[in-house]
């Protein structure tokens, strides 16, 4: 037997699954550590954590595939990773300082200035996107901010890169990567050099290119030792979690959509024109699948305040396991008898146009209302937080019928998973997979085991189907109301 290996290199935990070439099955999976790794906000609106640290739990979990299989029958390797994060080396390949990651906030304002002075007109037209707070904005704030350190940098990197660099040896980046740094000049078809000049940026910090699908490096022999690995196998996939996790749930072509619920949680819908929201609440970058002659596009919708705050709640009220915490939300009717969570603790929200806004928890009676009313309105504030975004998302033009989920994090509870149906009113398809699957099923499409991605995905399951009804729809409809109302009077509260 041959085997797939996929990694998936998230901000709680780093997660690795065997597939099986010959039938499509996933094998064996483990992820580590097993409690969330730790975020560090040295100062509010900060996040960054230790590239090293995903890199010794990625060896952690590949030793805990090795109890179930024979690892020197491992032909490919694909990545998945956290996006938007900015990782430093030097010229020894040494990280220079912690990666800022996804959700951190401190260039938001070095993003909005960049917009006002190239101008939105051009921002949306070159770049699809406000230059927010993503990896180009935080290079920015590195020179501006750490001038030492920016000038000891050979390559900045993202979160995958750095790890098919651990794995390889070799430095470099793709499209896609360049697309979601807000580096990638869709009009042009190169990398912004009007983003370089303006952020004074010189490009041979980024680095070279190779293709998402095929090889990308080959492990070392170094790598091989420690991880019990065959050497010279080809890392032959990578991608963004995003991008990645619709690949995983067969989301290739325009009107098919994904959705995540771990530390954020996501819609991300393909197209294929190369759309842009004038707000960039939405954000557009190259998808997967992306071909010169077939242009695919994904438009992603995200709130970072999501499996965090359950995440939180667990930690915090009597350290509750989640499925006690899914029980206890059943409980409860919709509307949690007048309770309301506003999910958005996890930095700026591209949503709110990366305002700042904290969490919110509104409505709670000492004398009526339990732990369970705070979990149903959680989960209920996630659904109704993707249902305002969701809206956007359909206004750029995007078509969606089905959502696709894999059976994991928050869409484990019933609660969620009817919530979330009832208000984005489409039918939601869940798998037996995730995105450690999905980089393994990617990988032997690049290291050419399969003739196509649909060849891939042979032996994945459908576990669940659930449709919007005109009742449930009704009754979430009233609920969805009262949030949002409340939403518009904290957000007027705050901008007074």
């Amino acid at each position: 037997m041959a085997y797939l290996l996929g990694y998936d290199v998230g901000s709680s935990s780093v997660k690795a699954a065997l597939v099986e070439i010959e039938t499509g099955r996933c094998i064996a999976s483990a992820f580590s550590p097993a409690t969330e790794m730790p975020i560090y906000a040295p100062h509010p609106g900060w996040a960054e954590q230790d590239p090293e640290r995903w890199w010794q739990e990625l060896i952690h979990a590949t030793q805990q595939l090795q109890k179930h299989a024979d690892l020197q029958r491992v032909k490919a390797i694909g990545i998945s990773y956290q996006m938007h994060g900015l990782v430093c080396i030097d010229r020894h390949q040494q990280v220079l300082r912690p990666s800022i990651i996804w959700c951190d906030s401190r260039a938001v304002d070095i993003g909005r200035k960049a917009t006002q002075d190239l101008g939105e007109e051009f921002c949306l037209q070159h770049l699809l996107n406000s230059p927010g707070n993503f990896t180009a904005s935080k290079l920015r704030w590195i020179k501006k901010n750490e001038p030492e350190c920016y000038a000891r940098i050979r390559y900045i990197m993202l979160p995958g890169d750095y790890i098919a660099m651990r794995l390889t040896g070799e430095v470099n980046t793709t499209i896609t990567g360049l697309s979601e740094g807000i580096w990638w000049d869709y009009l042009q078809q190169q990398i912004s050099q009007e983003l370089l000049r303006y952020y004074e940026i010189d490009q041979a910090l980024l680095p070279p290119l190779v293709p998402i699908f095929g090889e990308q490096g080959r492990l070392s022999k170094q790598a091989a030792e420690l991880l019990g690995l065959p050497a010279g196998i080809p890392l032959s996939y990578r991608a963004g979690d995003q991008p990645n996790n619709a690949f995983s749930l067969k989301v290739l072509d325009p009107g098919e959509a994904a959705a995540t619920a771990g530390t954020s949680a996501v819609i991300y819908s393909v197209t294929d024109r190369p759309v842009a929201d004038s707000l960039s609440r939405i954000n557009t970058f190259i998808h997967v699948t992306h071909q010169p002659t077939a242009p695919r596009y994904g438009l992603l919708l995200c709130i970072n305040g999501a499996g965090i705050l359950n995440s939180w709640l667990r930690r915090y009220w009597q350290n509750r396991g989640y499925d006690d915490m899914n029980q206890q939300a059943a409980t409860v009717v919709p509307g949690a008898e007048g309770v309301f969570f506003f999910p958005f603790g996890n930095g700026a929200e591209r949503v709110w146009e990366n305002k700042l806004i904290q969490a919110h928890l509104m409505g709670v009676d000492f004398n009526r209302h339990s732990s369970a009313h705070v979990f149903r309105a959680a989960q209920e504030g996630v659904a109704f937080a993707l249902k305002y975004g969701y809206d956007i998302l359909q206004n750029t033009g995007s078509t969606v019928r089905v959502i696709r989920a894999g059976m994991a994090n928050m869409f484990l509870s019933p609660v969620f998973r009817e919530v979330f149906t009832q208000t984005t009113r489409a039918v939601l398809e869940l798998y037996e997979t995730d995105g450690a699957q999905g980089a393994a099923r990617a990988a032997g499409v690049g290291a050419g085991y399969f003739a196509s991605a649909a060849e891939s995905f042979r032996g994945m399951k459908k576990l669940l189907e659930l449709h919007p009804d005109e009742n449930g729809m009704q009754r979430y409809a009233w609920v969805y109301a009262q949030w949002k109302e409340k939403l518009n009077k904290l957000l007027h509260m705050q901008s007074s």
